[in-house]
């Protein structure tokens, strides 16, 4: 099934993009590269076009980046060929079973991380080493949205200096909220500079992509916790539909 083009989409810039990419390296090298591509973008709040009220227009423009359509742009890109490809990885990787409707848009990172699990785009980053705290949530601060329970199982603020060694280029870090009733707050991208470990995130306070340490960052907010997860490879870059 072919679907329409997103709005805001350059396929020109796409493929400018993806050519400087170059198909040949590693997935943990194409993320670097594309996360890196994109530091200094402005952050814009809400980027998405939908809600209860408003039907859901899928969106991929560059021009702008919140904390979530940061990462789901970079790992899309990471997983393509192509402008088609893009726009296909894209869908699949911000709707419930790549549907483009408001109420299947995974507006809650639990559900986000969930789905793109189960659909292989990314694998769960185990620690068997270090402890890990299990969090309760009933999610309700989308208008429009049911109630959702969740259940998150994330390594505890005081232990993420262990993980730091564990984490690889390329690994999405998704940060758990105190409040009862949201189950992650922001979300970014791990890079490694040595012993350094840093974080590429569109940060609403600096106005930008930026990139921090992650210690850092810890520092400056409140977190119930971290959970990590790896995006995977694709072994042969074919588009996608369904």
């Amino acid at each position: 099934m072919k679907h329409a083009q997103p709005r805001g989409l350059s396929r020109r810039r796409v493929d400018q993009i993806l050519s400087k990419g170059k198909h040949d390296r590693s997935a943990t090298d194409r993320i670097e590269f594309l996360s890196r591509h994109f530091l200094g973008r402005s952050y814009k709040p809400d980027p998405l076009i939908g809600s209860a009220n408003t039907a859901e227009v899928f969106t991929a423009s560059f021009d702008g980046f919140d904390c979530v359509t940061y990462i789901e742009t970079v790992v899309a890109l990471a997983r393509a060929s192509n402008a088609d490809d893009f726009t296909e990885w894209l869908r699949k990787i911000r709707y419930e079973q790549g549907s483009i409707q408001w109420d299947r848009r995974n507006h809650y990172m639990s559900l986000w991380i969930r789905n793109n699990v189960r659909n292989g785009i990314l694998k769960p980053v185990s620690m068997p080493t270090l402890p890990t705290v299990t969090r309760e949530r009933v999610l309700n601060v989308i208008p429009g949205l049911d109630p959702q329970r969740t259940r998150l199982n994330c390594v505890p603020k005081a232990v993420v200096p262990r993980l730091e060694r564990h984490l690889q280029t390329g690994d999405l870090i998704f940060f758990a909220s105190t409040r009862r009733n949201l189950d992650v707050f922001h979300a970014g991208i791990i890079v490694r500079d040595g012993k350094k470990v840093l974080m590429r995130h569109a940060s609403r306070s600096q106005g930008a992509v930026v990139e921090q340490q992650l210690s850092e960052f810890l520092k400056a907010n409140r977190t119930a916790g971290v959970i990590v997860a790896r995006p995977r490879a694709v072994s042969r870059r074919i588009a996608v539909s369904s």
